[in-house]
């Protein structure tokens, strides 16, 4: 429950800021040129925060590290409300990316201590609750707006809110076994190339939910000429649909492993921006965007879960890897979509990250165990000194 808790509190505070930005954006006086460079400080200080906070959480766990950093996302909120120009609100997004990258590492660890001990996987529902905490600040956050409260008092309320749901969850956190002493001295190790590879479909298939997120409604308004407001249910359809299928992952992921999740989704994903591209027709898009949520929506779960596993005594320094390389393939749905888009119509520009969806289908055996841990396809592995004690000679 408390790791629940720090996943509904990230996904509130990321998706307060989402509610504010034209408000945001107006009172800093810039134009959304100069706002789109600032969010790629958003980004990069969300990728210096997962590559600070890995090796953190692996020396001194995440129990630790889980609620500095949600102080640090939290309060960091209200540094936008406060901007009043570009170079203020340029270094709040900082501040702001830095307490989020740090907090989607460090909890993100901690699921992977939680399945562990649970026994059965449980990450995607982890996430299903970010989806969940996201929705909820949208309408809390569209209630504060018509009471014309200002971005600063409703970001500092919000703080305080998730402020004391941090206090109330962190005596609950799981502590980590503390590993054995070892002989000599600890050599560094390097992260093994399975982590990376992890790392390149995590981009493919988050550059691929950055591109819902960034062209779902423009598609269907400019494209197929939908009304703003019927264009605005292609990314509800998407977002919904990603919800939904996180909190039905679980079940399936352990009866049929990640490999199946990863295989199959990414194959249902690529059916679906398929048809979105193709169609002519409305209802057949919003149909093609569901299709492409419900696909997208337990993968990349399941690769945190992968990277985490395979090491767990590095479980920090292996998701920022996988994390951080897939956060920047949401940021590069933009760069990669939108020049095409000067060469071919942007409903074509979605063949190629059908390709990247095709790729994912092939290269989901990576997700299997290369250990004999997993004695059924779904199960988290087992504890070192149970490997042990079934391996030991006598």
């Amino acid at each position: 429950m408390a790791t629940f808790a720090f996943f509904g509190l990230n996904g509130f505070v990321i998706g307060m800021w989402v509610v504010h930005i034209p408000v945001i954006e107006q009172r800093a006086g810039v134009d959304h040129a100069t706002f789109g460079l600032l969010l790629l400080l958003l980004g990069g200080g969300a990728f210096a925060g997962m590559q600070v906070a890995g090796p953190l959480t692996d020396r001194f766990g995440p129990h630790r590290v889980v609620p500095l950093s949600a102080v640090l996302c939290t309060t960091a909120l209200i540094l936008p409300g406060l901007a009043t120009n570009g170079i203020a609100l340029g270094a709040a997004l900082v501040a702001l990316g830095l307490g989020n990258g740090c907090l989607d590492v460090s909890m993100n660890a901690h699921a992977v201590e939680v399945e562990h001990a649970y026994g059965r996987t449980i990450m995607s529902a982890f996430h299903a609750v970010w989806s969940v905490g996201g929705f909820l600040a949208a309408l809390a956050g569209a209630r504060t707006l018509t009471w014309d409260w200002s971005p600063v008092t409703t970001f500092a309320v919000s703080a305080g809110i998730t402020l004391a749901i941090a206090a109330a969850a962190t005596p609950a956190l799981m502590r980590k076994t503390p590993k054995p002493a070892e002989e000599g001295p600890k050599q560094r190790r390097r992260t093994p190339g399975r982590i990376w590879w992890l790392a390149v479909i995590a981009f493919l298939l988050m550059l691929a939910e950055g591109v819902a997120n960034d062209w779902s409604v423009l598609h269907l308004s400019t494209v197929l000429d939908a009304p703003e407001a019927t264009a605005a249910f292609a990314y509800g359809c998407f977002a919904a649909a990603m919800t939904i299928g996180r909190l039905l992952t679980d079940p399936v992921s352990q009866r049929f492993g990640p490999v199946a999740i990863v295989r199959y989704g990414s194959a249902i994903a690529a059916v679906g921006i398929l048809t979105a591209s193709l169609t002519s027709s409305i209802p057949m898009a919003l149909a093609g965007w569901t299709l492409f949520g419900i696909g997208l929506s337990g993968s990349v779960p399941q690769l945190f879960s992968a990277a985490g596993h395979a090491d767990r005594d590095n479980a920090g320094a292996n998701v920022s890897r996988v994390a951080g390389l897939g956060y920047l393939g949401i940021l590069a749905g933009p760069a990669v979509v939108g020049p095409m888009t000067h060469l071919m119509p942007l409903n074509h520009t979605f063949l190629l990250i059908a390709v990247f969806c095709v790729v994912a289908v092939g290269a989901a055996g990576l997700l299997s165990p290369a250990t004999p841990d997993a004695a059924s396809p779904g199960t988290p592995p087992s504890p070192p000194e149970h490997r042990e004690a079934a391996t030991r000679r006598p």
